[in-house]
Order: C-alpha cells, then structure tokens, then sequence
C-alpha cells in the first residue's frame, strides 16, 4: 500500500484490517498494567480486546504503567497514536494484522511514582498485573527467597511513600486503600516464573512488612495473587516491523509481531473480581504448575538450550538456530532425553507432543525472534529455568550430560567473543562478574561453577561437575560446532570419559 493512515482513534473507521469494534471513549479502567512490552501487548491486551468486540469487559479497560525512564519512549509512542497497538500475526502461511484497543491510558514515568500510586489505589482498579521480566522480583537466585538487601528494596522500605520499584507502589497504593476503607486488588503476575503469584505475593508481603508489618499482615489475608502460565512469542519491534504495518496501511510507531499462537492458564483467585477471559481462549485451572512446568521448562529452558551457542557461532535468529543441523539435533536429544523427563503430561497434551509443537514454533521463519534477545539475562534464566531440571535430573540420577553441555556453551558466550573471533556485547544485568567467571574457566572449568549465587553446591555434584569440565574443554579446544556433533554422535562413555 502506499497510503499509510497515522494509527488513533480519529483514523480506525479508514483502516482496511480488524480494529476496535466498540466504543473507545466508553470504556472505563479497571486494570493497572506494569510493563508495557510486546508481550504484554500481543497477550493480555488482546485477550481483553477480544472480550470487548464481544461485548463484554467494557469496565476493564488497561492503564499502562512503567517504573523505570527507559519505559518514557514507550509511553510517549503509545499516548500519540491513543494508546491503540496494531497486531501482526505471522502464520508460517500467511500474514494477518488488527488493531488491539483495550488500553486507554500510560500513566507519566515519575520518581517516587506518585501517579501510578494514586492509579492503583483508586477503588475502580481490581486488578495490578505485570510483565517485568523474570529477574524483576527481588529474588536470591539460590534461595528462593526475599532479596531484602537489593538497594531498590533498601531505598523502598527507607522510603514507603515514595517507592522506586513496582511493588514498593503497589504496597503504598494498598496502604491507601486500606487507610481510606477501600478493598484490595488482585496483584496478577504475567511473567514467566514457576508460581509467579507466590513470587508476586513473597515480593509484596515481605517488602510491606519493612516499613509497616500491620500492612504485610493485612496483604496477606486479603489481597490475591493468582499463578498463571502465560505463552505466546512477540519478537522485538525494528525497522522490519514498522515496515511490516506500512504493509497493511499502517503508519504505527510501535506495533507488535507475534506468532499465531497463544495460551493463558490461570488460577480463579481474584478478590476483587476479573473480566472473563475464558470465553475468548485463556483457561481457568487449579492446576497451572503443571502447565507451567511443561512450559517453562520445555519452551524457555529450550531458548536457553540453544540461544547461548546460537550467540557464539553468530546464528542471528531462534528459527535460524533451528535451521541448523547440529543446534536442532542437540535441542531435540536434550529434549526428549532429559528436559521432557521432568515434565508430566496435561490434559490434551503429553510431554513430546508439546516438544513437537515447540519446534515448529522456534522453526517459524517468519518470527525474527533474535538470539541475543534470548539469550539475554541469562544469570535469571539458567536459575530460574534450566537448573531446576538439572536438579531434579540429578536427584532421581538421570543423565545431565546435554544440560551441562549447556552450562557450557552459557560460559562460552558469556567469555565475551565468537567462535570467528568477534565481540558479543554484554548482555545479562552481572555481565561483568560473568565474564570474569567464564575467562577463569577457561583453563579451569569449575570456576564457573563455583558461582554459589546460581549453581549453590551444584559443583560438588560429580555427574554435572565432571560432564561440565568436559565439555567446556572441548568447546575451547574444539569449538563449539565439534561440541555439538560430539554430544549429538557420541556414546555416553565418550561424554563422561
């Protein structure tokens, strides 16, 4: 087309795809929502648009939010075309775009966050979800537990009434609400952490009985915090993206790609209750741990498995990474021999045949995941995703040799260079500490496992320790191409000799 029409809400009736159906100026808040991604706006947003074009939902509508400056440029983007988002769909087939209209305000980016406080703490909001990433939740990565020493939640706890992180807000919109007689809101995490609610609830309860243990005890009793599973690839937005909506008509300075499919399973616990997502596709469970760990472990520690050696021979996208022989034929082996061990089946579904539909997923040419957006944060995402299942591998005496062969390539890539020699920019919130660790263990392998703060006493595990020393030799001996045909080709004696 070479008619683009500037995206608001002034323009929708001249669009030519699926847009808002009702009427924007109508809708009423109900949702405050930290972390305005792709993510975000691909998932949780569409879903809510879907219930409105069906009628319904009218009183739910989102109201953005963000706690750090970089969030600004997203807010500023987002307010000039009325908060509206064009959604492309990239089937392997076929390409479909429509425009998602269930937000209708971004609260200013602030120090101390006064106006997202006063947001939250109006009655009308119900529900605080976030999408903040999996290292956003104050979480020791060997414990578990509450990271009281962080600085964000030293500065917090030293300061309620001007927080500088999301939760150090919603606990001062809570204290308001309750001081004012109000009820609570449901906290709703939508990030990809096993029992997000529970982590979402341990960060709140925990940083509120800092300041005020009246208030901890008061979140607790009153306040829900639902785990949900949430699912669906949305890349991050370029100049090909751009290009992409100028291809339905478009001018849309920040659309979202996504892939055609989606999944959102939730716990029903919403004390001040919730739109009805299950009747356009989202699932209401007593169970999401299993879904999510047949999700996390087999989708997000999969982007682990081959994002760290994708980095390292320059394999610029997750579908590229898959064209090639050797990282689609260690996935596939680590897979089926180790990840999906630890993985029960859900309804309709088994373990294998999950496998099968991640790969096809990761094998969508059209879906320009980049390898270095997976691969970034590692130090969150080994933690919270791949040393779980290697945990749990070891403790029943499974094989780990494919998952230490991971651990390996993770401290190749985080050495700083390519295989052909070039720079990897750093890449993880600790890349200096990182980096430190792998050039150690170049000569020494079991300098990186001695990384108490993810590995706790891993390195005194001798299956891993012992599979990790020799792959990581081989791998800067060899190379990393050597490493993948060795693990893909050879017995197990060979790998644990």
């Amino acid at each position: 087309m070479d008619e683009l029409t500037f995206l608001s809400d002034a323009t929708l009736d001249q669009l030519q795809i699926e847009r808002p159906r009702y009427d924007r100026s109508a809708l009423t808040p109900g949702i405050v929502h930290i972390g305005v991604g792709n993510f975000h706006r691909a998932h949780q947003a569409w879903y809510l648009h879907r219930l409105m074009q069906a009628g319904e939902a009218r009183d739910w509508a989102i109201i953005g939010a963000g706690v750090r400056p970089y969030d600004a440029a997203m807010r500023e983007k987002l307010l000039a075309q009325d908060c509206l988002t064009t959604l492309i769909e990239l089937d392997p087939n076929e390409i479909s775009a429509e425009v998602v209209g269930s937000m209708i305000d971004y609260l200013p980016i602030e120090d101390g966050n006064g106006a997202l406080i006063t947001a939250m703490a109006d009655p009308a909001i119900r529900i605080v979800a976030l999408t903040v990433t999996e290292s956003g939740y104050y979480v020791d990565p060997v414990t578990k537990g509450f990271d009281a020493g962080h600085p964000d939640i030293q500065h917090d706890a030293a300061n309620p009434d001007r927080p500088r992180s999301a939760f150090g807000a919603m606990v001062a919109a809570l204290r308001q609400r309750r001081d004012d007689g109000h009820g609570p809101f449901t906290g709703l995490s939508c990030d990809n952490l096993q029992g997000n609610g529970a982590i979402l609830k341990q960060t709140v309860v925990n940083l509120a009985r800092l300041s005020d243990p009246a208030l901890a005890g008061w979140i607790e009793e009153h306040v829900s915090f639902p785990n949900s599973m949430v699912d669906c690839i949305a890349p991050a937005t370029g100049p090909n993206e751009i290009s992409l909506a100028h291809g339905f008509g478009v001018s849309d300075a920040a659309p979202v790609t996504h892939e055609a499919y989606r999944q959102w399973v939730i716990e029903d616990d919403f004390c001040a209750g919730r739109p009805n997502w299950d009747k356009v596709g989202a699932a209401f469970s007593d169970d999401v741990h299993s879904y999510e760990t047949m999700k996390i472990r087999i989708l997000n520690a999969g982007h682990q498995v081959i994002a760290n050696v994708g980095e390292v021979l320059g394999i610029e996208t997750i579908a590229e990474c898959m064209a090639h022989p050797g990282i689609s034929a260690m996935f596939h082996k680590i897979q089926s021999e180790e990840i999906t061990q630890t993985v029960a089946p859900v309804p309709g579904m088994t373990p294998l045949a999950y496998l099968d539909l991640i790969e096809k997923r990761f094998s969508n040419h059209r879906i320009v995941d980049t390898t270095r957006r997976v691969a970034f944060d590692g130090s969150a995402r080994h933690s919270g995703f791949v040393l779980p299942i290697l945990q749990d591998q070891l403790a029943k005496g499974g094989s780990v040799k494919g998952l230490a062969l991971v651990e390996a390539f993770w401290a190749r890539m985080c050495e700083g260079s390519r295989d052909n020699g070039a720079d990897i920019e750093p890449n993880d919130p600790v890349w200096e500490d990182l980096t430190k660790a792998a050039q150690e263990a170049k000569t020494r392998p079991s300098a990186w496992l001695e990384q108490r703060r993810f590995y706790g006493d891993l390195s005194d595990n001798q299956p891993f320790a012992k599979a990790f020393d020799y792959w990581l030799r081989l791998i800067w001996d060899e190379g990393c191409e050597t490493a993948l045909k060795r693990y893909v080709e050879a017995a197990d004696a060979v790998v644990s000799a």
